[in-house]
């Protein structure tokens, strides 16, 4: 199936089509002021970086990138950090904010729509294959595999697929496939999933990634939006009547998965519960974390930041600037306090006397003295209050910050600022 029957990189013609315009209702008060995609994670990254690196690093060179809900910070990020795409050299990089261009009554009704309402931007440059992108996980993956399938198999679409035990499948769009994986029935949240026919009790889950050839995609989007009765939806109406009236063929992820030496096992995340968003980040503080955010042949790029390195300062009983089991970003100062399994982003800054352990703090939290705080995730600028304790008593936490089932606290800087009150 994978024998290349292409003269030349299939990414060389294609365009990658990245919807980043989801809430992400479910991070909360982390969704407050920013897109699902522009939610920051690693250290360094946003979210959406893992989808454009991936287009970036499979050979794709034209990239755009539908916004829509709270898209200020998710568009300052993509135009300092994804510049570098230029037109002298056959590259693009649209970014495509949900503008009436159809209807002055109309926003992004759906996944379908966010591509159909620029469907003459897209033809502009011509692309002979689009890749359509969710913003909102986090993997690796080599674009260019999926390609060589659709063009092997003949498909009219070709859908990314998880397998994913049966009992986790109830949450996704599930896939019905036989023995040549050709999709025979699409589900939508199943509650009796159906399971994969080369392996009982795992199905196979869509990843929100399609690939089509532009001009059939065109096609079936002037046809869906001329049907009343759709809901503009790539999962819950383009695809299901390509599977009843075309060849939809489903694409496993392993055979596409990056991993480098250091990864075993398919990596790949919906971090979309601050429960899933904590952990994901914190597991890159193990000492072999599942994802490898040090492989060079498979880099995820992101905007640069200009920063000092980390300090580190003070060395007495009490008052040691200590980093343990941590990953910590640049512009960070650790003054005489003390962090263990943690992950900082850009410009943190921890007191002294303070301990902090099992926290994500994103960029420019500043952490005041003799703070103890644990199993926690801080937004971003928030100035934590000297003394202040979370995560040793559950019912005052619940009280005072958004805690989740698993115990994790979100602090923002409204939940600080009412302790006062």
């Amino acid at each position: 199936m994978d024998n290349l029957t292409y003269s030349a990189p299939l990414a060389r013609s294609a365009m990658a089509y990245v919807l980043a315009g989801g809430r992400g209702s479910r991070l909360m008060e982390l969704t407050d002021r920013r897109a699902k995609p522009a939610v920051y994670f690693g250290g360094k990254s946003r979210i959406i970086d893992f989808a454009l690196s991936n287009a970036l690093n499979s050979g794709i060179r034209r990239i755009a990138v539908a916004t829509q809900y709270k898209a200020h910070s998710l568009i300052r990020h993509l135009q300092r950090g994804w510049n570098f795409l230029q037109p002298v050299r056959n590259e693009s990089f649209d970014i495509l904010p949900a503008s009436q261009r159809i209807s002055e009554d109309m926003w992004y009704r759906g996944t379908a729509d966010a591509v159909y309402q620029n469907i003459d931007i897209v033809d502009s440059y011509a692309p002979e294959y689009l890749v359509i992108l969710a913003g909102d996980h986090i993997y690796k993956m080599d674009y260019e595999r999926m390609l060589i399938q659709h063009v092997n198999e003949g498909a009219d679409v070709t859908v990314a697929c998880i397998e994913v035990p049966v009992a986790e499948a109830v949450g996704f769009g599930v896939m019905h496939v036989d023995a040549a994986d050709r999709i025979v029935s699409f589900v939508e949240k199943p509650a009796t999933p159906p399971e994969m026919p080369d392996r009982p009790g795992f199905a196979l889950a869509s990843m929100g990634i399609y690939v089509f050839k532009r001009e059939f995609l065109n096609e079936q989007l002037r046809r869906d939006a001329a049907d009343p009765q759709s809901t503009r939806d790539f999962g819950r109406d383009i695809i299901p009547w390509l599977v009843e009236h075309g060849k939809a063929v489903a694409h496993r992820f392993s055979r596409s998965c990056v991993r480098s030496k250091a990864e075993g096992a398919l990596y790949w995340r919906d971090v979309g519960t601050i429960d899933a968003y904590w952990e994901a980040n914190i597991d890159l503080t193990d000492v072999v974390p599942e994802l490898d955010l040090f492989d060079h042949d498979w880099p995820i790029w992101t905007y640069g930041e200009i920063t000092p390195p980390a300090k580190f300062v003070h060395n007495e009983d009490g008052r040691r600037g200590i980093g343990i089991s941590s990953l910590v970003s640049g512009g960070c100062i650790i003054s005489g306090a003390e962090l263990t399994h943690s992950l900082l982003f850009t410009g943190v800054q921890i007191h002294s006397y303070s301990s902090v352990e099992n926290a994500v703090i994103l960029p420019y939290a500043d952490i005041g003295r003799h703070c103890r705080l644990a199993n926690v995730v801080i937004d971003h600028g928030v100035k934590v209050p000297q003394g202040l304790v979370v995560g040793e008593d559950p019912e005052h936490d619940a009280v005072r910050f958004r805690r989740s089932a698993r115990g994790i606290c979100l602090i923002t800087q409204p939940m600080i600022d009412r302790l006062g009150e």
